[in-house]
Formats: structure tokens, C-alpha cells, sequence
């Protein structure tokens, strides 16, 4: 049995080493958009947005954002990428869906920025918790190979009239390369989890 355990450790050991913690930090705007675009930080963004058809049959949906770092920026060159769920007018009836976490194919993230203003670089993901939309920021990140999974800091919840239901904050991170569109997992609290559009690196 000894040997049994040990095998499996070792065995599993290497699948939990690989998930590497990405650093959260919240941010306010417009400033976060200095970093994309100095001094006059604003941003021109893309948006898209995806349908989310929850397991109660309502829907919400997924916003992805798009925008690039403007020359003499400390992001010049590079690939802000923002996501946001939106549940609003998604309307439970005698039950009401939630999802927890979200997870994309991204590839290598952009560890050399400074969002918050603290002086210290080294910040992979940034929640605009203050001069935007939503309610509920992002708890932890985390990747595994290619792919990055959102945790989100409480439920994102339907609602039981219109406008009622749960918005995540926008989220983002930034990479050196352009968009494309991918495949992004959206998991609910009760175990479904629902395939949805998003922008991600190419």
C-alpha cells in the first residue's frame, strides 16, 4: 500500500507543480488606460460578446475587449486583452444558475508591467474594481500549459427580475501577440460547464 501511495504521488506531483499562480491586482479607470496609452489615456477598444445558455435555460453572455498598447506607452506594442460576464437579465425562475470560474486558452502572459502604481512590476492580471461596470472581481488566476482559469471572487449569479442578476468586473491581461477568436470554458457552480466564443493570442 506504501508503495501504491508513493506511486501515485509521484505520479501526481507533477500535474499540480505545473499550475502556476498568475498576480491579481485591482486597478481603477481611466488610469489603468495610461498604461496602454500615455499621457492621454484613453484606449479604442473591440468588443465582442458570446451567449452563456445556462442550465436553468437563461442566458447571459461572455464580452471579450481588444485594444494595443500605443507607441511610448509602457505597453507599447503589446495586446490588452479584457473580459467581462454579464448575467444581468438573465432571469431565474425557481432556480437560479451561478458560475465560478472561466478558463481560455492564452499562451505566455506579460509579467513586465506595473497596472496598479505601486512601483513594482511583475503584475499578470488586473480587475477594474473602481470607475467601471460590474460588481464581482477575480479571487485567483492560474495556468496549467497554455491555459489560464479565472476564479471569481464570489458567485455570478442570475437574478429574479431584469437587472438584477450578477456583472462580473472587466478583467484582463496582455500579451505580445494578436487576437483571435478561441473556444473559452465558463463553469458552473453545480458542474456544468458551458463552451463558449472569446478573443485570445493567436
Amino acid at each position: 500500500m506504501r508503495k501504491l501511495t508513493l506511486a501515485l504521488l509521484l505520479f501526481l506531483t507533477p500535474m499540480v507543480a505545473a499550475a502556476a499562480p498568475l498576480k491579481v491586482v485591482t486597478v481603477g479607470a481611466p488610469a489603468i488606460n495610461c498604461i496602454f496609452n500615455n499621457p492621454a489615456c484613453t484606449v479604442v477598444v473591440n468588443d465582442t460578446t458570446a451567449n452563456i445558455n445556462l442550465s436553468t435555460r437563461r442566458t447571459g453572455f461572455l464580452q471579450s475587449r481588444t485594444y494595443t498598447g500605443q507607441p511610448g506607452s509602457p505597453a507599447a506594442g503589446l495586446y490588452a486583452y479584457e473580459y467581462r460576464i454579464d448575467l444581468s437579465n438573465a432571469l431565474g425562475a425557481v432556480a437560479i444558475s451561478c458560475v465560478n470560474s472561466m478558463t481560455l486558452d492564452f499562451g505566455p502572459v506579460v509579467s513586465t508591467l506595473d497596472y496598479n502604481g505601486d512601483g513594482l512590476r511583475g503584475d499578470q492580471v488586473f480587475v477594474v474594481s473602481s470607475g467601471g461596470i460590474g460588481t464581482i472581481g477575480i479571487v485567483a488566476a492560474f495556468q496549467i500549459g497554455n491555459k489560464v482559469t479565472f476564479r471569481f471572487s464570489a458567485p455570478v449569479c442570475e437574478g429574479g427580475a431584469p437587472g438584477r442578476g450578477d456583472s462580473t468586473f472587466f478583467w484582463g491581461l496582455v500579451s505580445r501577440r494578436p487576437p483571435r477568436f478561441v473556444n473559452a470554458t465558463v463553469h458552473e457552480t453545480g458542474g456544468v460547464n458551458h463552451v463558449i466564443q472569446a478573443r485570445s493570442p493567436f
